[in-house]
């Protein structure tokens, strides 16, 4: 595993973003693990995501104009990833949406950056289940201007089933042609951390371990 990944799960589990326990997701499956991308809060920690995410668009992504960060989420990953892709040589805008329609001083959906034909975009989420957000996406970004979306990137690929059996980043890349990544899949986060001390814890063990793997028996893509 490149260590950029290693690094990541590490800085997700120091940011108490990646948790172990029982949980139930809004779509009410009873989970043994959360991801609370909110729990990005500082500039330190919001600088070093957008890093993690250059890293993982350079290695995967060539040269797009618009970082689009749906709303609300999106926003602070699309300008500190846009940061940090300029510190590395790639010079794009930012642009996110806004959930109301804003009729005074700056008019219209979009933050940021405006659209224009044949720009090229990549869409940058925290995390997608069932891929949701990114239907409500694309319409967005298509009744602004005849962009090419070119792909989308999160931080990390549950690897779960989406709307029918195959993961959703799967079913997104069927159904709108573009290319999907993530800068770890949890199936690299549990080889990593299974019985491994993390500052003196082992957080998978045995029975967790055990728990994760019931689970994707329910809810993993085929």
């Amino acid at each position: 595993m490149e260590q950029y990944k290693i690094d990541f799960i590490k800085f997700m589990i120091d940011s108490n973003v990646l948790t172990f326990g029982d949980f139930t997701t809004k779509s009410g499956r009873k989970t043994p693990f959360f991801i609370n991308a909110g729990n990005y809060k500082t500039g330190e920690q919001l600088k070093k995501l957008g890093e993690f995410y250059a890293t993982a668009i350079k290695e995967n992504y060539g040269d797009f104009d618009i970082l689009f960060g749906p709303a609300y989420k999106g926003i602070p990953l699309s300008v500190t990833t846009a940061i940090a892709l300029n510190e590395v040589g790639m010079n794009v805008s930012y642009c996110s949406n806004r959930k109301e329609l804003k009729d005074h001083g700056d008019k219209g959906i979009l933050l940021g950056s405006k659209l224009a034909d044949k720009q090229k975009v990549l869409i940058i989420e925290d995390v997608t289940t069932a891929g949701t957000s990114i239907y409500e996406t694309m319409p967005i970004l298509k009744a602004q201007a005849d962009v090419d979306v070119m792909g989308l990137i999160i931080s990390v690929n549950r690897m779960e089933k989406g709307q029918g059996e195959q993961t959703a980043l799967v079913e997104l890349e069927e159904k709108f042609g573009f290319k999907t990544c993530a800068i770890v899949t949890m199936e690299e986060v549990v080889d990593y951390l299974y019985n491994r001390e993390i500052d003196g814890q082992v957080i998978i063990d045995d029975n967790m371990k055990k728990s994760i793997e019931a689970y994707y028996e329910i809810y993993g893509a085929k």
